[in-house]
């Protein structure tokens, strides 16, 4: 079995990494194609060096640029890679541009394509991940889903059930192997606080609220609002803290405390000891519901429902004024009631690797 993986931003290694080591101990002949869509070292590079993932096969160094930019060049430069690899199976992961621009030259090349992370939708077409998502699933011909919604998603969709298999949630397992050692971070000290601190970890980064200066700016008053009770921390993403500057936008609140973007290491250690989370991310949402913190995320749909019916999660698309409150109420329970969804246990990679070996992709 031959099986090139193709990641390009931060949430793909999580996921892969734990399916590389999987695969390698199943035997299986592997290259690693970063297609460098996230690019600068606190982006990628620290990600591969403490998820302990292989240094990339190829890195075709796409860099940022427009959705069909990053989508094109990754179709342009990969397309070669495959030819002279010609693996039995390209897996890819997650929802960014890479994915389904990998996806789509591998189908068209005849080489078959496994997704991992398959069957999330938000039901929501504005957003160019839901794009995405429905280009690579129908295209795939193994569809590695995390959540039992997944599959009737996908079925819905037309996929043929035989295509489909619960697996559970790699980003998890990545989780779990690491969490020992993000305790072990001294990221709280050096931001000033300490086990004990109640504070409040903030993310944002996606267009629809870090572009738009009206919803921007109602973001940072909420922000703004929970810091007279908790110390905010912030590790801003560089498309934010443009977008607060080109907007002239105030953030200058010592109880406040936007920081560098940080490894996943320190940042799975901010997520564990916070009262909540107030975010954007998708990744996010399921990695406080492992960890039974209480997370707000600021969006009105999500395409983890999961993480509403049964984790820590809830959405807060409007009236961002009474988050603070809402905030508040939460972080005196410290963790959130919910349970962890089925599967979400550390093994995900190994039932991706049973799959595979069982299948006929290596013939």
């Amino acid at each position: 079995m031959k099986i090139l993986h193709v990641v390009g931003a931060r949430p793909n290694f999580m996921k892969a990494a734990p399916v590389l080591d999987a695969m390698e101990i199943k035997g299986a002949r592997q290259t690693l194609v970063h297609t460098g869509q996230h690019y600068d070292e606190n982006m990628s590079q620290v990600f591969f060096d403490e998820l302990g993932m292989p240094q990339p096969d190829v890195n075709l160094n796409v860099g940022s640029g427009s959705h069909a930019f990053q989508t094109g060049e990754v179709m342009k430069r990969i397309e070669k890679v495959m030819l002279d690899q010609n693996p039995t199976l390209v897996l890819v992961y997650g929802d960014v541009n890479s994915t389904v621009a990998a996806a789509l030259v591998a189908s068209k090349l005849h080489i078959q394509v496994g997704h991992v992370e398959a069957g999330l939708r938000s039901f929501d077409r504005t957003m160019p991940e839901e794009i995405n998502r429905l280009l690579t699933d129908q295209i795939s011909d193994l569809l590695f889903i995390h959540s039992p919604e997944a599959r009737d998603n996908l079925t819905a969709e037309g996929v043929e059930e035989g295509k489909i298999h619960f697996v559970g949630n790699t980003m998890i397992d990545t989780l779990v192997r690491l969490l020992p050692m993000a305790k072990k971070s001294n990221v709280l000290e050096k931001i000033g606080l300490d086990d004990d601190s109640q504070y409040v970890l903030s993310t944002m980064h996606r267009p629809s609220n870090v572009d738009n200066k009206q919803k921007l700016g109602s973001i940072l008053h909420a922000l703004h609002g929970i810091s007279r009770r908790h110390t905010v921390v912030w590790p801003a993403h560089p498309r934010t803290i443009e977008r607060i500057s080109e907007f002239g936008l105030n953030v200058e609140n010592k109880n406040v405390r936007m920081i560098d973007p940080v490894g996943y290491l320190d940042f799975l250690c901010l997520q564990d000891n916070a009262a909540a989370v107030v975010t954007d991310s998708g990744g996010i949402q399921e990695e406080t519901t492992f960890l039974g913190v209480p997370c707000f995320t600021v969006r009105p749909n999500t395409e983890r429902p999961v993480t509403l019916s049964q984790g820590t999660n809830q959405l807060f698309p409007d009236n961002l004024d009474a988050l603070a409150d809402a905030v508040r109420v939460a972080a005196q329970h410290r963790k959130a009631a919910g349970q962890t969804p089925q599967y979400w246990d550390g093994k995900a990679a190994g039932r991706i690797a049973d799959v595979l070996v069982k299948s006929d992709v290596s013939c």
